[in-house]
């Protein structure tokens, strides 16, 4: 049997011992061949480990200035509250804006 190895004068199966942790073994021509299983990588003869997920690149979002260009309009200053522009006229200016004169 393709399956067995011949060891002192028996045929026995080869695996046992052969490969590494979380390894799998195949006979193939009487010979024990070890691979990981699918989702697990690494040397089969010593251990197998899953495959590290690589983390997807994430861009991260520059919160938007809402002040950044200006809507108030000359003689006015801009405050950002929250994600709301917030205007008013400069000191000694008067009106409201963008009409700050």
């Amino acid at each position: 049997s393709t399956n067995r190895a011949c060891y002192k004068f028996k045929c026995t199966d080869p695996c046992p011992g052969t490969c590494g942790m979380d390894a799998q073994c195949q006979v193939i021509n009487h010979n024990p061949i070890c691979s990981c299983r699918a989702g697990l990588t690494g040397d089969p003869f010593i251990r197998c480990f899953p495959v590290p997920v690589q983390p997807t690149p994430t861009t991260q979002q520059e919160p938007l200035d809402p002040c950044n260009p200006s809507p108030c309009g000359p003689f006015s200053e801009c405050r950002a509250v929250g994600t709301q522009p917030s205007c008013s006229c400069l000191p000694n200016y008067t009106g409201s804006p963008p009409n700050c004169r």
